[in-house]
């Protein structure tokens, strides 16, 4: 039985992206740091002053000059009640008149398609709350990252959506960083 919640078989799939004591912290971690990485890069693209390093960087709720607001892990207000108002991020550009809804996700490997489809469908109702009440052109950017590392083919379509110079290979970077992690703590526990 796997040595933290003593429910489960101790298997890598179990320990990387399944137990539900160690999604409370550890897999929650994991996440913010990549949806940090994304958040990090938009500000540099809209010219808000950020620190150079991105595992510096520490988002505020909103975040905004004359350009663009970024909203981080936010509920949007909206007239028509939608369960699903809270991506992990909101860019909205004044200039372009867009609307970013940005859905980070960190399945293990074997749902990542799954989850991209999820995350699209799941934003599909706020898209149009908001098309309504901001007049904005509003699209939803599933980025779904396995646990280990792997992506959906064609990954960058979406990617190339967000406001910025997201590298891909520096979201995988940090998710097996944080996959890591998750294994040298757990595993070292006696």
């Amino acid at each position: 039985m796997f040595r933290i919640c003593n429910k489960h078989q101790e298997t890598t799939d179990h320990l990387i992206s399944g137990c539900s004591e160690v999604a409370k912290t550890e897999y929650i971690q994991k996440h913010n740091q990549a949806a940090t990485y994304i958040h990090w890069a938009t500000c540099k693209h809209y010219n808000i002053k950020v620190k150079d390093k991105c595992y510096e960087h520490e988002p505020s709720s909103v975040t905004e000059n004359e350009e663009a607001t970024l909203l981080w892990d936010m509920p949007i207000q909206t007239v028509k009640e939608i369960k699903a108002n809270r991506p992990n991020m909101v860019v909205k550009d004044r200039k372009k008149r867009t609307c970013v809804l940005i859905d980070m996700s960190v399945p293990n490997k074997s749902n990542t398609s799954l989850k991209t489809i999820e995350n699209l469908s799941k934003y599909k109702d706020l898209e149009t709350e908001i098309e309504r009440m901001w007049r904005m052109r509003t699209t939803t950017v599933p980025v779904v990252i396995g646990a280990l590392g792997l992506i959906k083919k064609g990954m960058e379509k979406y990617t190339s959506k967000i406001p910025g110079n997201i590298e891909i290979q520096e979201l995988q970077k940090i998710v097996l960083q944080g996959t890591a992690h998750i294994l040298r703590k757990t595993l070292s526990i006696k």
